[in-house]
């Protein structure tokens, strides 16, 4: 979320790192997450006072020490201002999702994303989501599409204790089916030729998982939804060398797809870009 921060800190921090000092940062609920360069973290309180002078609704400050990784897709957060907890309620479409950021991957930045696959969803679909986390992909397409059933599978076991919750706390027991383990274990034993749509909400692995997203497909084939992290020069497409690489490994399995659309979701760093492929498969 844009902040004119730099303008509150103006005379407050030197401008030779002022100028380090990113105007983007999140707010998530109430809690906002920032990220300094080394030679600016000397400045988190005051970056963090401007957050919560400038935006009221923000309770609490946290600083980003570390990429997201790990299985879990965890980032290490420090406390920085304002109320030392990580848990908040954020707000999307009309939808409620609890989290703790210190336990749970979460993005708002995909906000957009999320909306653009529940229009995409016909009535009465099947669908499996493989990497769930909090439930906000399969809540969203549960509360603005007729699909039938999402199974939202996780891995982490605090995700899906959150998504459980999510799913009370927007009423969609009867469409959001909670399910905690590897998605790739959960697909082979119980949801083997059962989805219309397949969602890979994980740029970091979700290549690795494309044989078994085709796994969960009806017979007749259907729809996957592809997310991965795109290095791109200036004179390269990142959109391009996504689609390169997924029909590639098609070729190789013998299966026939359609990349329908591609998109930037977002830029993740210099020449970084996270893109998302729409695939139409015939099985």
């Amino acid at each position: 979320m844009k902040g004119n921060i730099k303008d509150y800190l103006a005379g407050k921090i030197p401008d030779e790192h002022l100028r380090l000092i990113y105007r983007s940062f999140d707010i998530v609920g109430d809690v906002a997450v920032i990220r300094l360069p080394e030679e600016a973290m000397q400045y988190k309180k005051l970056v963090a006072e401007a957050i919560m002078s400038i935006h009221k609704n923000v309770r609490s400050v946290w600083a980003q020490t570390s990429p997201v990784s790990g299985d879990f897709r965890l980032r290490k957060l420090e406390w920085v201002a304002g109320e030392k907890r990580s848990e908040t309620v954020y707000k999307e479409y009309g939808c409620i999702f609890k989290v703790d950021l210190k336990k749970c991957y979460f993005s708002p930045r995909l906000s957009y994303e999320r909306m653009r696959i529940a229009k995409l969803v016909q009535p009465k679909e099947t669908i499996v989501n493989m990497f769930a986390g909090v439930g906000c992909y399969s809540i969203i397409i549960a509360k603005h599409s007729e699909a039938e059933k999402i199974f939202s599978i996780d891995i982490n076991p605090h995700a899906v204790e959150y998504m459980k919750e999510n799913i009370r706390l927007n009423k969609v027991e009867d469409k959001v089916v909670p399910i905690l383990g590897d998605a790739r274990e959960v697909i082979e034993k119980q949801l083997l030729k059962t989805a219309d749509r397949v969602l890979m909400p994980l740029p970091e692995k979700a290549y690795d998982f494309i044989e078994t997203a085709i796994q969960a497909l009806k017979p007749k084939g259907g729809w996957i939804h592809y997310y991965s992290f795109e290095h791109a020069k200036k004179d390269e497409n990142p959109i391009e060398k996504a689609r390169l690489k997924v029909m590639e490994k098609f070729e190789d399995l013998g299966i026939n797809c359609n990349i329908a659309f591609g998109r930037i979701v977002r830029g993740t760093g210099p020449n970084w870009y996270q893109i998302a492929l729409d695939i139409e498969v015939k099985l």
